[in-house]
């Protein structure tokens, strides 16, 4: 199966605006998934957000949307659903759901013929992250979507800057993955006891810092954990900072960074087991300064990958052993 790229995302983008070009086009976009999916989202909702003037833009788990939907959707929302196997029943209701409003609906699958896909208008895929480039990733594909809809919708006024983002950020992500091989085999030896880890992050990689928490320390490694957005880090959070509890901190690049390095500043004072993800240092300013900020989710995603491997070499506990999804009824 081939992955969307390029050329497929514009060509499906094409099909998509045409379905609503005499029908007052559309004026909101609705991201609907669960777990990681849905985290993973978030690289197309700050990019939305950010730069469309005219469009409304939500991220809403599958969950939530099927039990309360905002007032603006309907017939010219666009709603994207992401599943990796297509068949999680919380996002097929909200596929189901969008359908019969009227929405549009793109699903973002990794395997043929998904029953998501099935739901759906058009269909996009992506592929298991893990020993793959990161053009691969559902994360790239999504980014991918968003720009060439806003491209063909309003325009995008750096639209050559993403493009050539899109060709560099899968060589910096390469050259990263190398660069943290040793560092990421000592995180797991360094944690592989530990009862609970927290991560930080802000802006475009707050969501990077959610899927760390609830899916590779929690759901992959059952290592408590949640995630902490940088700017709310001093209301409340701070008061569990100590020597003996571990952090790892996303430092991203743009107008938030410093709200990630003021939260790292003060746990490197008073904590001591502190695991810092600089994109900066990673490779990340390889990108064009104007558009370098909605790549950085790729790259802190891909590294966390890593950590995250060696981690579970260390506590030797396979990423894909479940104790209770698709285990138990629930």
């Amino acid at each position: 199966m081939q992955t969307t790229g390029f050329k497929e995302a514009k060509e499906l983008i094409e099909r998509v605006v045409k379905r609503k070009r005499n029908d007052g086009g559309y004026t909101n976009v609705i991201f609907l998934a669960c777990g990681g999916s849905h985290a993973c989202f978030g690289i197309g909702e700050y990019f939305l957000r950010k730069e469309s003037r005219k469009l409304t833009v939500y991220n809403i788990t599958a969950n939530e949307f099927n039990c309360l939907q905002p007032g603006v959707f309907g017939e010219n929302s666009l709603v994207f659903c992401m599943s990796l196997s297509g068949t999680t029943p919380e996002t097929l209701h909200a596929a189901q759901l969008a359908k019969e409003k009227g929405a549009t609906v793109v699903a973002l699958v990794a395997e043929e013929n998904a029953p998501l896909a099935d739901l759906a208008d058009e269909v996009a895929y992506y592929g298991i992250e893990i020993g793959n480039p990161a053009s691969v990733q559902n994360q790239y594909v999504v980014l991918l979507l968003a720009v060439e809809f806003l491209q063909q919708t309003e325009g995008v006024e750096r639209y050559d800057s993403m493009l050539n983002g899109f060709s560099r950020i899968v060589e910096v992500c390469e050259r990263a993955k190398r660069q943290v091989q040793k560092r990421s085999i000592q995180f797991g030896l360094d944690h592989k006891d530990e009862p609970v880890i927290y991560t930080i992050g802000s802006g475009n990689n707050y969501s990077v810092a959610y899927m760390m928490s609830i899916c590779m320390f929690m759901e992959m490694e059952w290592i408590h954990s949640s995630s902490i957005h940088s700017a709310e880090f001093f209301h409340g959070p701070v008061e569990v900072t100590d020597q003996d509890v571990p952090f790892l901190v996303l430092l991203g690049v743009g107008k938030t960074r410093r709200l990630d390095e003021r939260a790292l500043n003060f746990v490197k004072n008073y904590g001591k087991k502190i695991t810092v993800l600089d994109s900066k240092e990673l490779g990340i300013e390889a990108l064009d300064d104007d558009v370098v900020e909605y790549f950085c989710p790729i790259l802190l995603w891909t590294v966390g990958l890593e950590y995250s491997e060696g981690l579970a070499q260390a506590k030797q506990h396979p990423l894909l052993m479940r104790r209770y999804m698709g285990k138990v009824e629930y």
